[in-house]
């Protein structure tokens, strides 16, 4: 176990344990499109990020006993050398067949059970974390909890909602607010209140 005491902040986190964990898919957040520097060339990716609750690692946090959770980052991508696509195949324990490479949805994959495999770090600026490094399929004779967290899906389609993205950690409003998708919806709700404020009646 891991605690770690944030300079100035006065509040203890514990970082999810290192190992394979029975876990649950209950969150999925487009991020969008994020930009990039390798070896000196700006790139541009479009990421999603997958959060898993752990119902065997639970804590108690504001007074209620909560699964831990942890989440994992991924190009939009199911290329045959995409991280997703290796993720999901072990999670799946089945290749992707060309029907489903054609158009898989990934909202499919909330409220789903899979084993995560959990390590930690250190980051060149001191700060431990812990880091999903892959998904498996849950293991036979392996029973997953009831579901803890409600499923919970952000988009900048049917599922937008300024408001959580406000209440997140900042590191993770920079990400997203950061993108091209977050400008081109604000300026598309923006035109939305104007011509709204433009009727005659």
């Amino acid at each position: 176990m891991s605690i770690i005491l944030k300079e100035g902040s006065g509040k203890v986190t514990e970082l999810v344990p290192s190992g394979t964990h029975v876990a649950r898919c209950y969150q999925m957040v487009h991020v969008g499109t994020v930009e990039w520097v390798y070896l000196g060339e700006t790139k541009f990716t479009d990421k999603v990020r997958l959060t898993f609750e752990l119902p065997h690692e639970t804590r108690t946090f504001d007074g209620v006993e909560k699964p831990m959770v942890i989440s994992k980052e991924y190009t939009v991508s199911l290329h045959e050398k995409s991280n997703l696509r290796k993720d999901l195949e072990s999670w799946r324990g089945a290749s992707f067949n060309p029907t489903e490479l054609r158009g898989f949805n990934l909202e499919t994959l909330l409220g789903q059970p899979c084993m995560v495999n959990v390590i930690q770090n250190t980051a060149k600026n001191g700060n431990d974390y812990a880091k999903l490094v892959g998904l498996g399929k849950l293991a036979k004779g392996t029973d997953c909890p009831e579901q803890f967290n409600p499923n919970f899906i952000f988009d900048y389609k049917e599922n937008f909602n300024k408001d959580w993205v406000e209440q997140q950690p900042q590191f993770i409003k920079d990400m997203i607010m950061g993108t091209e998708d977050w400008t081109y919806k604000m300026n598309e709700l923006k035109h939305t209140d104007t011509d709204k404020d433009n009727l005659p009646f």
